[in-house]
């Protein structure tokens, strides 16, 4: 191996590209989809807050990087997310999807906002903020339907590959 300056040629060089830091998820949903998301998720670089207000749901083992949060508040949870949040939205409550969409959209600093559901989910969810006073321009931000075009499997594990990798080409445009 050669020295040139502060920089080794061979295997290893001293001076490494720095890494982005680990994506903060934020996902609101212990169902079918947030088990299989979160088992992907377990093995990328990114710390997850697993929310959910159903306890009995959650398993009683997770991924080092995944912490689970029981709550009968989820929309507090949003408030207290960290700059830079990933928002992950795929509950079993259409009103409280509502609630954490709203409240996500009120924030200008999230990285990312995605959420379940169909088109016709967005567009009843689109007129919703609109009344409520959500820019125009900021529904942009929000992603849904999630995953990556192209995949119409609807099974758990299938979503939750989808998501996974709109998460990552997100990331990677960054």
């Amino acid at each position: 191996m050669r020295d040139c300056g502060s920089i080794q040629i061979g295997r290893r060089s001293a001076v490494e590209a720095p890494r982005a830091a680990p994506m903060h998820i934020v996902l609101f949903g212990a169902g079918h989809v947030g088990h299989a998301l979160v088992r992907l998720l377990g093995n990328l670089p990114c710390v997850v807050q697993w929310v959910d207000e159903r306890d009995e749901l959650f398993p009683d083992e997770t991924p080092a990087n995944v912490q689970v949060e029981a709550t009968d508040s989820p929309d507090a949870v949003v408030d207290a997310a960290p700059p830079g949040a990933w928002f992950l939205v795929m509950t079993h409550n259409h009103a409280l999807d509502f609630s954490l969409a709203l409240r996500i959209m009120r924030r200008r600093d999230f990285a990312y906002f995605g959420m379940i559901g169909s088109k016709t989910k967005r567009v009843k969810f689109e007129r919703r903020l609109l009344e409520r006073g959500v820019e125009l321009e900021r529904l942009e931000q929000m992603t849904c339907p999630i995953g990556i075009a192209g995949i119409v499997d609807k099974a758990p594990a299938a979503i939750a590959v989808a998501v996974c990798a709109e998460l990552l080409q997100v990331r990677g445009r960054r």
